[in-house]
C-alpha cells in the first residue's frame, strides 16, 4: 500500500510503498533516507498519536492505503524549552479564556451552542485548556489533509481516487455553504413548528383539538369519547381495522354530536372512536369539507363560516403534544375481516351479528357475507369506505418509535468530538453533516452554525 508522509511545516511530502505489516523501525529507515533524519530524531505520528512502538506494525496503528503521517524532528534545544512552549501554550489558553469570561455576549453565545466549552472556561481553566489544545491539533491536521489532496491533485490529475476526493471536498463545501445561506436567510427552518390546536366543546365538555387537513376522518379517542359522554352513541357496527401507516382498532362510531366553536358557532360532528390515548380528537377532512373550513395561517386562525377560531399557541397545547401527537402504534386485531379494496378506508370490519339484519339504514356494517338470506346495503363510498387513517392520529405526525441506524461512524472519531464538550448523539449528528470528516465536524462545531 502506498503511504503519504509529510513534515510539520507541511511544505514536504514523501510517498513510501509499504506493507501492512512493516515495522514503525522499518519505516523510520526508509524515511531516513529519503529526508536525512536519523531514525534516533524521527517522530512519526498518526491522527494526532504517536506511533512510539518501534516493532509494532502498521496495521496495528489502522494505517491504510493513502493515509498520510506527519514526521516530526526532536529537538536538540536544552531540555528547558519544552517546559518554555508548554507555559506560552498555557499562557494562550489562558489568555482566550480570560477574553471570553471578559465578553458577556460572545460567552452567552457559547453557553448556548457548547454549554460543556462555557462550563470549562467558566469553572475548569485545565480542561479549557486540553479541548482547545484537541481542536487546534484537530484544525492542523485538516489543513495537512487538505494540503496533501491538492498536492496528490497537481502530481497526478488523472488519479481516480484523488478526482473522487476532491469532488467530496466539493460537495461537502457545497453542503456547508448551503446551510449556512439557511442559517443566514431562514433560520426558523432549523427550529420545530408546533401543530394546529382549537379549543372546542364536546356536549358541553372542553376539548384541545388538533386540526389535520391530511387526516381523512374526525377521530377521537375512547377516553376523551366517555368524558364528552358520547361513548353510549357508539355504533359498533362501524368497528374495525384502520390501516395507513400502521394499524389501529376502530372500535365504532359515533354518528351525531354537538360541538362549539368559539362563542356561538356550533356544529353537527361525528366521530369514528380509534382505540389510543395520542390525541383526544382530531378534526380530520371530513369535517373540514363538510362545514367548509379554511386554515388561514397568516391570521393564525381556522376560518368556519365567517368566523376565526384562534390557534393556540405554543403554550397552550396538551403536554407532550407540542410538535403533534406521537407514540406507539396501536396494535390491530386478528378478528376482523379484510375488505379488498386498494388503500381501502375502514379496511376490514368486524361481520354483523344476526342482532344487526334488521337495520334498514345506511349503516350496515362492512363484510357482510354475500350468501345471507337478507343481505343489507352498505355505505356509500363517500362516506366511510375511503377512510385511510394513519396508525396514529395523523399522517403528518413524526412517529417515534422507528429505530435509529447505527452510526457509521469509527468510535475515535465520536470520541474526539465528544472531548471537545458535545454529547454523543451530537457527536454523530456533526459526523453525519461532513459525512464523517472528524475536521470538519469541529470546524462546524466551533464556528457556532451547529
Amino acid at each position: 500500500m502506498r503511504i503519504t508522509i509529510t513534515s510539520e511545516a507541511g511544505d514536504h511530502f514523501i510517498n513510501l510503498d509499504v506493507d501492512p505489516s512493516m515495522e514503525v523501525e522499518n519505516v523510520k529507515a526508509l524515511l531516513e533516507a529519503e529526508s536525512n533524519v536519523p531514525t534516533a530524531d524521527q517522530l512519526l505520528f498518526f491522527s494526532g498519536r504517536q506511533l512510539l512502538g518501534d516493532k509494532d506494525s502498521l496495521a496495528s496503528y489502522d494505517i491504510k492505503e493513502d493515509d498520510m503521517l506527519l514526521l516530526r524532528r526532536k529537538s536538540n534545544e536544552p531540555a528547558a524549552a519544552p517546559s518554555v512552549a508548554g507555559r506560552n501554550v498555557e499562557t494562550d489558553a489562558e489568555t482566550m479564556r480570560q477574553q471570553l469570561i471578559g465578553n458577556p455576549q460572545l460567552l452567552s453565545q457559547l453557553q448556548r451552542t457548547q454549554p460543556e466549552f462555557a462550563d470549562a472556561a467558566l469553572n475548569n481553566p485545565d480542561r479549557f485548556r486540553d479541548m482547545l489544545s484537541r481542536f487546534s491539533a484537530m484544525q492542523q491536521s485538516a489543513q495537512l489533509t487538505q494540503q496533501h489532496e491538492a498536492d496528490l491533485l497537481s502530481s497526478d490529475p488523472y488519479n481516480v481516487e484523488a478526482q473522487r476526493k476532491i469532488e467530496e471536498a466539493i460537495r461537502q463545501e457545497a453542503v456547508l455553504e448551503n446551510m449556512e445561506t439557511a442559517w443566514e436567510n431562514m433560520p426558523e427552518a432549523f427550529g420545530q413548528v408546533h401543530m394546529l390546536y382549537v379549543n372546542v366543546e364536546v356536549n358541553g365538555h372542553s376539548v384541545k383539538a388538533f386540526v389535520d387537513s391530511g387526516a381523512q376522518a374526525t377521530i377521537m379517542s375512547p377516553d376523551c369519547a366517555e368524558r364528552c359522554g358520547i361513548m353510549r352513541l357508539l355504533d359498533t357496527r362501524f368497528a374495525g381495522m384502520a390501516r395507513g401507516v400502521g394499524t389501529a382498532k376502530i372500535l365504532g362510531r359515533v354518528h351525531s354530536a354537538q360541538l362549539k366553536m368559539g362563542q356561538d358557532l356550533f356544529l353537527q360532528c361525528s366521530f369514528t372512536i380509534l382505540e389510543g390515548k395520542d390525541v383526544d380528537l382530531l378534526f380530520g377532512l371530513d369535517m373540514l369539507k363538510r362545514h367548509q373550513a379554511c386554515i388561514d395561517l397568516q391570521k393564525d386562525a381556522l376560518v368556519i363560516q365567517g368566523r376565526e377560531i384562534r390557534f393556540l399557541s405554543e403554550h397552550e397545547l396538551p403536554n407532550g403534544f407540542e410538535n403533534g401527537p406521537m407514540g406507539d402504534e396501536p396494535a390491530g386485531t386478528s378478528q376482523s375481516l379484510s375488505t379488498p379494496a386498494v388503500g381501502s378506508g375502514l379496511g376490514s370490519a368486524s361481520a354483523p351479528t344476526a342482532s344487526t339484519s334488521s337495520f334498514p339504514g345506511s349503516g350496515q356494517a362492512l363484510g357482510a357475507p354475500p350468501n345471507r338470506a337478507a343481505p343489507l346495503t352498505g355505505p356509500s363510498s363517500s362516506s366511510s369506505s375511503s377512510f385511510v387513517p394513519s396508525s396514529g392520529p395523523t399522517s403528518t405526525s413524526t412517529s417515534t418509535t422507528t429505530p435509529q441506524p447505527p452510526s457509521k461512524h469509527f468510535e475515535d472519531k465520536i470520541s474526539n468530538l465528544v472531548a471537545l464538550g458535545v454529547s454523543r448523539p451530537e457527536a454523530i449528528k456533526l459526523l453525519d453533516l461532513t459525512n464523517g470528516h472528524v475536521e470538519q465536524a469541529a470546524g462546524l462545531l466551533f464556528s457556532g452554525d451547529f
